[in-house]
């Protein structure tokens, strides 16, 4: 690129005048050929960005924020269905009504529920904080719920009905069957949740994560949608752009979709929650998604009009400066502050080439956290970070300073050892797996012991580096084949 601040040369240069057209021209084709290719291939990228990797994310974040605001009535609604002093009241005849209504007033007010309930299957008494609110009968159709529920091979529903004890405000109902000791039916209890409330946080989940929300239950039928969603009341059958989809989106019950509808791309992903029975549709329309390059298209070609005109318009300007060169990926992993597997391929090829030189021993230890899966779902993503922080600084501080440790995967660390014979890295690998296990601040974090699972490989004449990393790889799961938290030797 032309640099203005620089002075042209006081000599003629011949055909100078020739010179600086052609050299406008071809930047003037140059840059708007690479800027439409660019827009054109921007908008693949992202839109495969989209339905890849942003809305699977957002999903997995809404459904995060699902667990805390809408699973937890599931969970109270199961605590109280085993609860004995339920069972057993039911089972001395129901006698004292205070004591039911007591107890449905604490569940209330310490879990901060909208309502609370429970219908006897022997006296069909339905039982509320103020009292007893009616007798359930079978040729009610208010009452249809409660036979319908007698009859659930699952042990409760999620539905959507008016709660005639609180002005027939339309809630959420979680109910829960009420078994014996021997399995049979008492009755049903559980919790209801505002409807109100439930849309007020679908908004903030909307407006946290920017993009439309709805969930759709199993038969298709959309139970609740945010503001502006392109899914509304009815049915996923009847939305235009889906109605062919819809059979499929149900049977796979988690994906990447998209389709058009009033003239827009919608890009969508879809996930069950098996907790609430519902699937959960975030989507994002494409012109949303692409806004903000088509306006750096138009501030590109702009820019590019305005550069080719100020080398046509100023003669005399010598070409520029070269573009500096684009900063280098970053080589370390944010969350552990370890080499990153990209940094360490070039490593591992190095330090092989070194072992052959040398004549050195060479080995790799692959290590792999335990049950992580079940950390992250118990404790939460953010107690799993710190686990894997945790076991890195671990492992990092057990090693020595001519070796190198990477994140290699999620949970999966790999560590060359130089001058280490498989002997001597077995030894190393269960060095570093007593220190994981018997590290208490792993043990607090994840309310148990943290172990992780070791494979060990030593670096073999002619040995190329995919195999090598294959030996190890399956080393570290015959330990986990073992029974975990153990090393085996590839």
């Amino acid at each position: 690129m032309v640099n203005p601040a620089r002075p042209a040369p006081r000599t003629k240069i011949p055909g100078k005048r020739a010179l600086l057209i052609g050299l406008s021209l071809l930047l003037c084709v140059g840059f708007f050929s690479t800027t439409l290719v660019s827009y054109h291939v921007s908008r693949n990228s992202i839109r495969e960005s989209i339905l890849v990797q942003e809305l699977p994310l957002t999903s997995d974040n809404i459904y995060s924020e699902i667990l805390k605001d809408l699973v937890r009535p599931v969970f109270i609604s199961s605590m109280m269905a085993s609860d004995t002093f339920l069972r057993d009241w039911t089972l001395r005849g129901e006698r004292d009504h205070s004591e039911i209504t007591r107890y449905l007033k604490e569940i209330m007010a310490r879990y901060g529920a909208f309502t609370t309930f429970f219908v006897s299957e022997r006296s069909r008494n339905y039982y509320h904080p103020s009292g007893i609110l009616k007798t359930v009968r079978e040729d009610a159709p208010p009452d249809a719920w409660y036979f319908r529920v007698r009859r659930l091979l699952d042990p409760y529903e999620i539905n959507v009905d008016q709660d005639l004890a609180n002005r027939n405000l339309l809630t959420i109902f979680i109910n829960y069957r009420v078994l014996d000791y021997e399995g049979r039916l008492l009755g049903v209890t559980g919790v209801g949740l505002a409807m109100d409330s439930v849309r007020t946080a679908l908004r903030a989940y909307q407006e946290r994560f920017g993009r439309s929300v709805s969930f759709v239950d199993r038969t298709g039928r959309i139970v609740l949608y945010g503001n502006g969603a392109s899914m509304q009341a009815g049915n996923i059958g009847e939305v235009d752009g889906l109605r062919d989809q819809a059979k499929r989106i149900l049977a796979e019950g988690a994906g990447s979709y998209q389709y058009t509808k009033d003239g827009e791309t919608h890009l969508l992903n879809v996930r069950y929650i098996p907790e609430l029975k519902w699937f959960l549709f975030v989507e994002k329309t494409e012109d949303e998604a692409l806004e903000a390059v088509r306006r750096t298209l138009y501030v590109n070609l702009g820019v590019c009009a305005f550069v080719t005109l100020l080398v046509v318009g100023i003669t005399g300007l010598a070409l520029g400066r070269y573009q500096e060169r684009m900063e280098e990926l970053a080589t370390t992993d944010k969350l552990t502050g370890l080499l990153n597997r990209q940094a360490l391929d070039a490593l591992v090829h190095q330090a092989m080439n070194r072992s052959r030189r040398s004549g050195a021993p060479m080995s790799v230890l692959l290590a792999d956290v335990d049950h992580f899966k079940a950390v992250n779902d118990r404790h939460g993503h953010l107690v799993g970070d710190e686990v894997l922080k945790r076991v890195a600084q671990g492992l990092r501080e057990h090693l020595r300073a001519s070796d190198t440790v990477c994140r290699w995967g999620g949970e999966e660390f790999l560590m060359i050892v130089q001058d280490c014979d498989a002997g001597a890295a077995l030894q190393l690998a269960e060095k570093l797996r007593a220190a994981i296990a018997d590290d208490l601040v792993l043990a607090e974090l994840a309310s148990g012991m943290v172990t992780v699972s070791l494979g060990v490989a030593e670096l073999q004449p002619k040995e190329s580096e995919e195999a090598l990393i294959g030996r190890v790889d399956a080393a570290m799961y015959k330990a986990k084949q073992a029974g975990r938290n153990c090393v085996r030797l590839g």
